[in-house]
């Protein structure tokens, strides 16, 4: 208990500086336990928004679970075989982990010919065949259309029924009707009678597996009955048996879905080894089935994306740890002097860690559960909406997670102790009087080993993104590789510690060329800066990481954000893109296929005969210009199987037809991927009807060239010629990317070699194109204003009788696009280490200084009783501060964006290349480098007003005494 009264007091001593250690831990532990708790937060979102899609495109109750057995005749022990099941079920039912809305039990028995028992009534020459059928509890979610409710057991020997209105059309009948069933194996005559038409009385009731029309050949008696008569009693053949239950799919979480598993696989083991036929419905199986590879992609992507911040708060907490063992080196020293071992001294390190880990393991998992909700709200880089909240929820996980981060941070804490124990008093006096001659990891060439690494993977992964842009490979969904993270991370470090390796020469040369004209406030800060450099080390590495990374992070997430947009905007090609029915004389298609039959089976002459060309009327366009919230509207014509000729060359290309004017209007195409501005080309193919675009791939396959002229055509109509005026590398919703089976094979001397074909691309006038080769239909693009709502123009359309055959909203695929989970793991993780960034650069800035300056109180006492005024001591600290903080700033901004500018465009391997056009384009956006300048500003201009405070309050006759400072 001493020895822990010793720790408190001794820490009490430190408090500001194990307050910033304290701090540093809590935010490794929030950060750390905050993936755990996202993961499952976000994906849960995800599930619950996945199964309602699914109820909306099957129309099917996600929370169906749905069991059938089909029974012949012959099986033995049928009856017992069905309680079995029916004790298994209801066992069962409770382990899916979440409520049961409702369980239900179906049982027929197989079809049997019916024959009126009054032949007088009916009409004796149909031939009709009809089961018995039970539902377990149906009374209660049931209303009686006519007649009357059945009895409960038979009446004169007779079984009475409920019916569905389609079995009065069915079977030819109507109420009251007593027909008779003759059981073959049994010998026995079932008699039954059709009392009362049933219906669902809520057609949203989830306790109605099949909908009343599918009981159109069944005769429903009460279920008890049921059992007792045919299950038990085995007057008739019972063929089907149907368990059925509805679940609150809105209950299921993450932690259920192992639950769910888990129960239907021991439902499915308990119905092989009774059922040789039986079946199962389960719609959420095939989603839940998913969430496994998706909660661990999210994991590995969260990890990946809190490499750099992992990594600055790994340099926090060591420089935190740092400072206190140097402040505490000469009691370190003295103990091991007196006897002490360094075992026993790391173990009341060891005791301090463990208070303030423990401490930072019961909060730190709360601050990553708020910090998890901040990451919900981010709807872009910096950007946060009024959305749902996240579902966030401690758990075991969390804390076990929490765990690791405490124990590898408090472990990274003792490191500098550790160092320190090595030293006894002599030796500490000694390296107290040296001078260092280098640091570390300038001795061991760290910086250059780690640079080298980071350019090898860079090296690596641009020959891999060359192959996948050539070969038309496909990398796969959005998925981030955590070697894209760390590598930069490992190229930061390198690039701060190779330029810190530099820079005292570079102090050197600034004190040597000046050095006649310095003034003494320079003279001494030169000298004291060029010749401590090692000093301060640690806290330029630390800014140079702290804002290089803020910078990345900025400037990769502006990239994914901006290019997921600029993708989907030219893969539309405009706000909204929609083809209309056209009217045309063309038969249906089961027309089509009867009429190709009968040409196999006619004459030659028929056999020649040209194709009928179907004929369009092209509906009114005028309407599209004037819809509420549309800004302009183009035509475009688009033909995917178009053939061109030059000389003897023929090949399939897309061809575009547009007016000029309206389709520059309209369509969006990014600045800088064409030589030219996007109008210029427009312009210079407006003069003549008959000149077109062609792409750079079309002309270098065939070289064709500006002047050239081409024939254009497709199948059943005669090509029509045209003049080519330019060449265009990209347009609005073209790729030019090849595709996976774009592939060519080429027959040569040599033998054959298959080679990838690209894409090719003709750009004509709308008009010529109709008037030369055929009016079929186009496509109708749409600028919208900025504040124009979708939902508003799709209404417009459909109030004008348009019928829309197909669709793209590109507004709508940006905000599904945010929504993404992965994307919002981005967004939201980014968003958490810029600004982590910002504060744990603020307190380790300030922190750094002010036990810097308390630790060099003689020094400028000393210089303030030689005759340096206060406001030369000023000019001394404001040009350390520039010559330290301020050359490390810089030196962080310039490796951010040199980081960002060689590192940041690998992300394109993070989706699919083929698809990714226009080509990923580095972006900065000039706020974030406001925002970090401005954090900037703001930490210097405190940093001086506090530090300045302190040396106001220095008093000379403290400062400056005999002995030890």
């Amino acid at each position: 208990m001493a020895i822990f009264i010793m720790i408190l007091r001794k820490m009490v001593n430190n408090k500001w500086l194990e307050l910033s250690l304290l701090f540093g831990l809590v935010l490794s532990v929030a950060l750390t336990s905050s993936m755990p708790i996202y993961t499952n937060a976000i994906l849960q979102r995800l599930l619950l928004q996945e199964l309602k899609q699914l109820q909306a495109s099957s129309s099917q109750y996600p929370g169906i679970y749905w069991l059938s057995v089909n029974m012949t005749a012959q099986e033995k022990e049928k009856s017992a075989k069905i309680s079995q099941t029916d004790a298994f079920m209801n066992e069962t039912s409770s382990r899916f982990g979440i409520p049961v809305q409702y369980s239900v039990r179906e049982r027929s028995t197989q079809k049997y010919n019916l024959s009126p028992a009054e032949p007088d009534k009916v009409d004796t020459k149909r031939q009709r065949s009809a089961d018995i059928t039970a539902i377990d509890g149906m009374e209660e979610h049931m209303k009686l259309i006519d007649g009357r409710m059945p009895a409960k057991a038979p009446v004169d020997g007779v079984y009475e029924a409920l019916v569905v209105s389609e079995a009065l059309t069915e079977l030819g009948m109507v109420l009251n009707t007593v027909f008779v069933i003759q059981d073959d194996i049994s010998k026995q005559q079932i008699y039954i009678k059709p009392v009362g038409v049933f219906d669902r009385k809520d057609y949203t009731d989830v306790y109605w597996y099949n909908i009343p029309s599918s009981y159109k050949n069944s005769f429903v008696i009460d279920f008890p009955l049921f059992e007792q008569e045919f299950t038990s009693g085995g007057k008739l053949n019972v063929q089907f048996s149907y368990w059925y239950l509805a679940l609150d799919y809105n209950k299921m979480s993450l932690a259920t879905i192992n639950t769910f598993i888990a129960s239907h696989f021991a439902l499915d083991k308990h119905m092989d080894e009774r059922y040789e036929n039986h079946n199962y419905n389960a719609p959420a199986l095939k989603t839940l089935g998913n969430y496994y590879v998706k909660e661990a992609n999210l994991k590995t992507m969260l990890w990946s994306l809190n490499v750099p911040v992992v990594l600055m708060l790994g340099f926090y907490l060591y420089m935190v740890a740092n400072l206190i063992t140097e402040r505490q080196k000469t009691e370190i020293a003295v103990l091991r002097s007196r006897g002490a071992s360094r075992l026993q001294i790391i173990f009341g390190y060891v005791a301090e860690g463990l208070v303030l880990g423990s401490i930072a393991l019961l909060s730190g998992p709360y601050v990553g559960m708020n910090l998890t909700k901040v990451l919900g709200a981010s709807s872009g880089f910096l950007e946060f909406v009024q959305r749902a909240k996240l579902d966030v929820s401690l758990s075991q996980e969390a804390f076990s997670y929490a765990l690791i981060a405490v124990t590898s941070s408090v472990v990274m804490t003792l490191i500098p102790v550790f160092i320190a124990t090595k030293a006894t008093i002599v030796g500490h006096k000694q390296q107290s009087a040296r001078q260092a001659a280098s640091s570390f990891w300038h001795k061991y060439f760290i910086d250059v080993i780690l640079i080298g690494i980071s350019l090898y993977g860079l090296y690596n992964y641009k020959i891999r993104m060359k192959d996948l842009l050539s070969l038309g490979l496909k990398s796969g969904d959005l998925r981030v590789d955590p070697l894209l993270f760390l590598i930069p991370a490992l190229f930061i470090l390198g690039m701060g510690l190779l330029v810190l390796r530099l820079y005292p020469l570079f102090m050197q040369l600034i004190y040597k060329a000046g050095r006649r004209w310095w003034s003494p406030a320079l003279y001494f800060t030169l000298i004291q800066v060029s010749r401590s450099t090692i000093q301060y080390q640690f806290i330029m590495v630390f800014l140079i990481i702290t804002i290089a990374t803020g910078l990345f992070s900025a400037s990769a997430t502006r990239t994914i954000n901006k290019n997921t947009t600029d993708k989907i905007r030219y893969s539309a090609g405009a706000d909204i893109t929609m083809k209309i029915r056209w009217e045309n004389d063309a038969p249906p298609a089961i027309l089509m296929g009867l009429s190709s039959g009968e040409e196999e089976e006619s004459g030659e002459e028929d056999a020649a005969a040209v194709p009928q060309k179907t004929q369009y009327t092209e509906p009114s366009f005028l309407p599209f210009t004037q819809l509420p919230g549309v800004e302009h509207a183009a035509k475009v014509f688009i033909k995917k199987d178009a053939v061109f000729t030059k000389g003897k060359s023929q090949d399939t290309v897309q061809l575009m037809g547009i007016n000029t004017k309206e389709f520059g209007q309209t369509a969006w195409l990014r600045s800088g991927l064409l030589d030219h501005h996007f109008n210029d080309y427009l312009n210079l193919i407006a003069a003549k009807p008959s000149s077109v675009l062609i792409s750079e791939s079309m002309a270098e396959e065939y070289g064709v060239k500006p002047g050239d002229t081409i024939t254009l055509g497709w199948d059943g109509i005669e090509g029509a010629p045209f003049t080519v005026y330019g060449t265009i590398d990209y347009w609005p919703s073209w790729n030019p990317n090849p595709g996976t089976n774009d592939t060519v094979t080429v027959n040569s001397k040599q033998g054959s070699t298959t080679k990838v074909k690209k894409p090719m691309l003709v750009i004509g006038h709308l008009p010529y194109i109709q008037n030369n080769l055929a009016l079929e239909p186009y496509e109708v693009w749409l600028k919208l204003m900025p504040d124009a709502s979708s939902q508003a123009v799709y209404k417009a359309v459909a109030d004008h009788g348009y019928q829309i055959e197909s669709l793209r909203d590109a507004k709508q695929e940006q905000i599904k696009a945010i929504k993404d989970p992965f994307q919002m793991a981005i967004n939201g993780v980014m968003t958490l280490g810029f600004l982590i960034s910002i504060v744990i650069c603020f307190f380790g800035f300030l922190l750094y200084w002010v036990l810097s300056l308390n630790a060099r109180t003689l020094q400028f006492g000393i210089l303030r009783a030689m005759g340096i005024s206060f406001f030369q001591l000023l000019v001394i600290l404001i040009s350390e501060q520039l010559l330290i903080s301020g050359a490390a700033i810089v030196i962080g901004l310039a490796t951010g964006s040199l980081t960002s500018q060689l590192f940041v465009p690998l992300f394109e391997m993070s989706f699919d290349p083929k698809t990714q056009v226009p080509p990923f384009k580095v972006t900065f956006d000039p706020g974030d480098q406001a925002r970090l300048y401005w954090v900037v500003a703001v930490m210097l201009t405190t940093g001086l007003a506090i530090l300045g405070h302190i040396v106001s309050r220095i008093r000379i006759h403290q400062a400056v005494k005999l002995g030890e400072d």
